[in-house]
Order: C-alpha cells, then sequence, then structure tokens
C-alpha cells in the first residue's frame, strides 16, 4: 500500500486512491457524533445554498455546518460537537457544509474511494481502509479552512498513515502536540464565541469511536454512513 500525506483544497484535488479527508476542528468530528447518536446518513456540500436546496428539496431533514465558525442562517445546528451531542438526530438525514472538511470531500473527485475522519475515528478509519486492501491511500489535512495547515488535521493526518503501515502511535502525545497548536487556543479565546470549550474537548477523546465515515456518490451527491469495524 503506497500512502500519500497531502493537506488543505489542492491535497484534496489531488487525492488519488482511496481518499481520506481529515478535518478534526470540527466537521468530522460533529459528523461522527450525529452518526453515533443515530443520524441515517450525512449529504456533504461544499456550499451553504446547496444544503438549503438539498433540504427544500427534502434530500435532508437538517443542515449543520458553518461559515467562518458560525452557524448560517437558516441552518438547524452549528458545527458544534457538543451541540451535536445532545441534539435529536436518531433516524434523521442530514446535510453538511463547512469551509474546509466539506470542502475537501466534494473536491475529491479523483479518488476511486473517500473516507471523511477526525480523531475520534482515527483508528476506525485507517482499519476500515485497510480491510479494503487499497494499492493506493492519500490522506489530506484540509486545515483551516482548506487554505492554512493546521496542527491537529496535521498530526492526525501523521496518526492514520502510521496507524495504515501497521505503528501504534501514542495517542497521548497526539493530544499533547494538537492542544499546543494554535487552532486549540481559540476555544478559550472570548473572541471566538462559536469555538466551544467541549468541542475541543470532544475532538481530542481519539478512537473513541468503533466506526469509520465511508461517503459514496449517489445520484450526483456525496453521501456519509458509518462503517463498522
Amino acid at each position: 500500500m503506497e500512502i500519500i500525506v497531502d493537506s488543505l483544497l489542492s491535497g484534496a484535488r489531488q487525492a488519488r486512491g482511496t481518499a481520506i479527508i481529515i478535518d478534526v476542528y470540527r466537521a468530522y468530528t460533529t459528523a461522527a457524533l450525529a452518526l453515533s447518536r443515530g443520524a441515517s446518513r450525512i449529504t456533504l456540500v461544499a456550499e451553504v445554498e446547496e444544503a438549503l436546496e438539498l433540504r427544500r428539496r427534502g434530500v435532508g431533514e437538517l443542515c449543520m455546518g458553518e461559515v467562518g465558525g458560525a452557524r448560517p442562517e437558516g441552518f438547524d445546528f452549528g458545527n458544534s460537537p457538543f451541540e451535536i451531542s445532545t441534539a435529536d438526530v436518531e433516524g434523521k438525514t442530514l446535510v453538511q457544509s463547512t469551509r474546509a472538511g466539506t470542502v475537501g470531500a466534494a473536491a475529491a473527485s479523483n479518488a476511486d474511494e473517500i473516507y471523511v475522519a477526525s480523531l475520534v475515528i482515527a483508528e476506525a478509519t485507517a482499519k476500515a481502509v485497510s480491510r479494503r486492501t487499497p494499492e493506493l491511500v492519500t490522506v489530506v489535512a484540509m486545515g483551516s479552512e482548506a487554505v492554512k495547515r493546521t496542527d491537529e488535521d496535521e498530526q492526525c493526518a501523521l496518526y492514520i498513515r502510521n496507524l495504515l503501515q501497521g505503528r501504534r502511535p501514542d495517542p497521548k502525545a497526539v493530544r499533547k502536540l494538537v492542544l499546543a497548536g494554535g487552532e486549540s487556543a481559540k476555544f478559550d479565546d472570548p473572541t471566538f464565541p462559536h469555538h466551544h470549550p467541549m468541542d475541543r474537548e470532544i475532538a481530542l477523546q481519539i478512537d473513541s469511536f468503533p466506526f469509520a465515515i465511508r461517503v459514496t456518490r449517489e445520484d450526483g451527491l456525496l453521501v456519509a454512513r458509518p462503517e463498522r469495524v
């Protein structure tokens, strides 16, 4: 298995083989929480308007996501794992739009298969991908708004790469490195009111869910569902 680690929107566009699109703070932690609470599926879209249109058409029942960290007007939920951790989403179909994670999934049009990931599902993602024995895996750390590299996504990418290569990285060491990064500090900064401190805490519960999130292309849409390992 050849593994390429790349970053940002350019990395997603160049992804080949099986793509693993990473957004730790907060898109794919939020998605994992929603699926763990019984959401039936999540349609991933790049733009807010797409999400609202899909809800109008009945393709999805609830919209969640962010622009500039904040919940877009008309959305049911923001991009917050903490918010979703108490939301009633069981059996619901969701539509998610964020400025990094879902943009990356949409951009990975050259990949044969797509998984989306964060630290809470890192090990499960590596297991799910490994059992498919792909020749090529591209791991993409999406960073801040898909244009600026961030410690949490880069560390998650390296963590998953090591797992795919049969090594056992130390989750506590990864957590420590992520907490030292600039994005982690935003959760204690009152100028970022949409970043709840519990979002950070939930996102750093490494390997806390026993499923990966696989994305399939269905009728022109990217549909994410849990894949148990």
